[in-house]
Formats: structure tokens, sequence, C-alpha cells
């Protein structure tokens, strides 16, 4: 989709405003922006952890929309930035996300910037970047921080394959079926995670998902940061003795090794052939279950003529 201006309004400069920042005590002037809109990566705990050019559209924009404008007021007052700041967050109305459109239709840079990270992961930006792209106006992103990147390369699991899932349901039940949907997922499972509910997530997790190695990283980047390793039965064990820890979380599952993975297919062939045996043959239910896993009908009589001289 072409991206568009309506030129007919050209952006204004505030006169009364000085567009620089202060870095390792040197204050520069930052460098004049494009109209549009700028997702900008913002620091998950270390204010250094801000780049260049994050710093120079922070400084430039005519307006930062900040889901926490309290969290984002710190990082701006951290680097003399004296950009006006705006909230914009989950509960933002339609008219809201319109005013901030027409802002840039009228040829102003805003910088969208989330409490922590990168925005759009786990946040309600994405609906602004869309309705902005469906406007055909530009939108840039400004890379940086990221949570679910920091703790996947320190997490020592694979990295050639990932899952992002976020929260998982706050519900023990509902909580299980999804990590049982998401279990099979080829690669390195990665999710989001309140710390009071932690022990219990990871006591879900070891249920439905066994002997999985596990990483659970805590306040990553932060004074306080720490890298837990083990398997899911033996983190389960520790944190439900040591009770719910503090601060910022990301859990990482491995993937199933292959014995785990046939265990698994075994014991789904096992269930529905039982469900099946108790309305069918032995020969109707192995040719029923057959068709619907695409295996072999010799290999699934086989085990349901197994299970059937094991219920006599």
């Amino acid at each position: 989709m072409t991206q568009r201006i309506d030129n007919r309004t050209r952006r204004r400069e505030a006169p009364t405003r000085v567009h620089s920042f202060t870095a390792f005590g040197l204050a520069a002037e930052a460098e004049p922006l494009s109209p549009g809109l700028y997702v900008v990566a913002t620091p998950i705990g270390n204010l250094k952890d801000i780049s260049l050019r994050g710093l120079n559209v922070l400084a430039a924009a005519d307006a930062v929309l900040a889901e926490d404008t309290r969290v984002t007021k710190t990082l701006l007052a951290h680097y003399g930035i004296t950009t006006p700041l705006l909230a914009y967050h989950e509960h933002s109305s339609e008219a809201v996300r319109e005013r901030m459109v027409q802002r840039v239709r009228e040829g102003q840079a805003l910088a969208l910037v989330s409490d922590a990270g990168t925005p759009l992961v786990s946040d309600p930006g994405y609906k602004l970047v869309q309705a902005a792209i469906e406007e055909g106006l530009p939108v840039t992103p400004i890379p940086g921080p990221s949570a679910i990147l920091t703790a996947l390369v320190v997490s020592g699991l694979p990295t050639d394959r990932f899952f992002f899932e976020g929260f998982l349901p706050a519900k023990s039940a509902a909580r299980r079926a999804r990590l049982a949907e998401i279990g099979p997922i080829p690669g390195t499972l990665m999710l989001f995670e309140g710390p009071h509910r932690l022990p219990e997530m990871l006591a879900d997790a070891a249920e439905v998902l066994g002997e999985r190695q596990a990483v659970v990283a805590r306040e990553l980047t932060k004074m306080f940061e720490t890298i837990r390793r083990g398997t899911l039965p033996e983190l389960a064990r520790q944190f439900a003795e040591e009770g719910p820890p503090k601060g910022e979380i990301v859990v990482l599952i491995g993937e199933a090794s292959k014995e785990m993975h046939a265990a698994e297919a075994d014991a789904a062939l096992d269930g529905k052939l039982e469900a099946a045996l108790k309305h069918h043959s032995i020969k109707d239910a192995a040719a029923l279950v057959a068709a619907e896993l695409d295996i072999p009908k010799r290999d699934v009589y086989a085990r349901a003529l197994a299970l059937a001289k094991k219920d006599r």
C-alpha cells in the first residue's frame, strides 16, 4: 500500500521546545523526522539499553504515545527529553486512535512506546499501527530491547524455532488445556507470567508437558536479574517451596524429546482406540482410528488387539 501524508497541512515545529537529548553527559540536537508513526523499542529495565536512534526519535517527535506516561516520563527525564507525552493504552477508544491518525495525516511525527521493550508484543499498539497502515501512512520500526529475545539467547534452549504464547489463562483448567494445545508445537515455547501465578503455572506445565527442560528468567537487565534452569518438575518444586518471586518474568519451555513425542503419540492412539472399542469391533475400531490418524491399519489393528487382551 502506498504511504501518504496530506501535504495541505505541513508539520509545524513548536518554537518553545528544544529537540535534543543528553547521553554520556553530552547534549545532542535531534535530527528532524519525516511525518509518520514511529514504533520505538525502549529498555526493559536498564535505561542504558536505549539506542541512539531511539533517543533521536523520542526527542524529535511531536509527541510520544505511551502505555503508562509515568513510566515513560522517567525514561525521557533521564535523557533530558521534553517531548509531550500522551496516553495510549488498551482502554483507549477508537476516537483517541482516530485523533492520533489525524495528527499524522496533518504532517506530525508520533513515537509509539510501551512500558518496556518492543511495542505491540502483548500490548494494544497493533490497533494504532493497523489504522495507520490502512490510511497509507508511514510506519517506521525503531528496533531495540525485547524481553522475549533477551530471555531466549541466555536460556540455553534451542533458538532455531520458537513460539511466543504470551500470558496463559489465569484459571488452572483453562491453562492446562492451552498447554496441551501448544505442547506439540516444534520449538521452544515462550511465555509471560505474573510472579504471583508462577508456582501454579509451573505445576500445571509439569503435569501436562512432563520432564521438559525449562528456564525462568526474572528481572532481565536489572540489578536482581536471575536465570533459573531445570526441568519443569524441578522448577515447579523449587518455586512451590520458595513461593512467588518478585519482578517481571519470562518462562521458556524446551521442545519434547523424540522419546516423549513417541510416548505422547502412543498415549493418543491408545485413548482413541479405547474409546472406539466401546462401540465397535476390534477390526472396525482399528479401521476408524487408522483413518483418523493416518496411520497404517496393520499397526493400529495390532495395538487394538493388545488393548483388547489387556482389558479381558
